[in-house]
């Protein structure tokens, strides 16, 4: 049989809906434990309630929300040992991505990670000047954690896995919220240097990937991983 010609993939209402309510749950603007309707959604997105609908049912797949109800649902919430499995798996594809990404990244998608990390640099300085407890010190640290996940989301796509990159998704998911809440209390204070030499960790990974050596990426980046991993569930589960 001949091959057919692609079709494009339109980008449906329930497909908005499903990124547009993920990206709540991910940045913690859902918070983990609370019940929202179909109409509620809905209202807040400004559409029908039949995206919504097709949206829940897809974030349902994900385990990122748990039906109450016909038309009611609640965000997921798990406890220490669900937590601790899911980042156990994190590690694991986090290096298997930075092992594929040295053997099969791009130039473009190489210069983009090194972008990304240069401009974090410029704003870390920023940070030294900022005064503590202050929005601006809260601003830049968000700023650069957004620069440092999509570090990480570049990193995945230079994978050339389309499974492995869809399997880093559902599991970084789980655990955003606990990511922000965790460098927004470690930033200053007595882990401030742990949380310096996670940030650096990253310009390494980067040199491992940039240098085409795989197998150095996948341990540092698993060593990463499970380090920033240990401190997400610290916060979460505060001993």
């Amino acid at each position: 049989m001949a091959l057919l010609p692609q079709l494009p993939s339109p980008v449906t209402l329930g497909d908005q809906a499903y990124t547009a309510i993920r990206e709540a749950i991910v940045t913690g603007t859902l918070k983990r434990g609370e019940k929202v309707t179909e109409r509620g959604l809905a209202e807040s997105l400004s559409i029908s309630a039949t995206p919504v609908r097709e949206a829940l049912r897809r974030l349902e797949q994900d385990r990122l929300v748990e039906r109450t109800g016909p038309r009611s649902v609640r965000i997921a919430q798990f406890g220490k040992e669900e937590l601790r499995e899911f980042t156990m798996m994190e590690d694991v594809l986090r290096a298997l991505a930075a092992r594929l990404a040295a053997e099969k990244s791009t130039a473009a998608q190489r210069r983009e990670m090194s972008d990304c990390l240069d401009r974090a640099d410029a704003l870390r300085g920023e940070l030294r000047d900022a005064e503590a407890g202050t929005d601006s010190e809260r601003d830049l640290v968000l700023e650069i954690q957004g620069l440092m996940r999509h570090f990480h989301t570049i990193v995945d796509q230079a994978s050339g896995n389309a499974t492995l990159v869809q399997m880093l998704r559902t599991v970084d998911a789980f655990g955003s919220e606990e990511r922000r809440d965790s460098i927004l209390s470690e930033v200053r204070g007595e882990h401030s240097k742990v949380v310096d030499e996670r940030y650096r960790q990253h310009r390494i990974i980067y040199e491992a990937i940039a240098a085409g050596n795989g197998e150095r990426a996948e341990e540092l980046m698993r060593a990463h991983s499970h380090t920033s991993n240990i401190s997400r569930i610290a916060t979460r589960f505060p001993s």
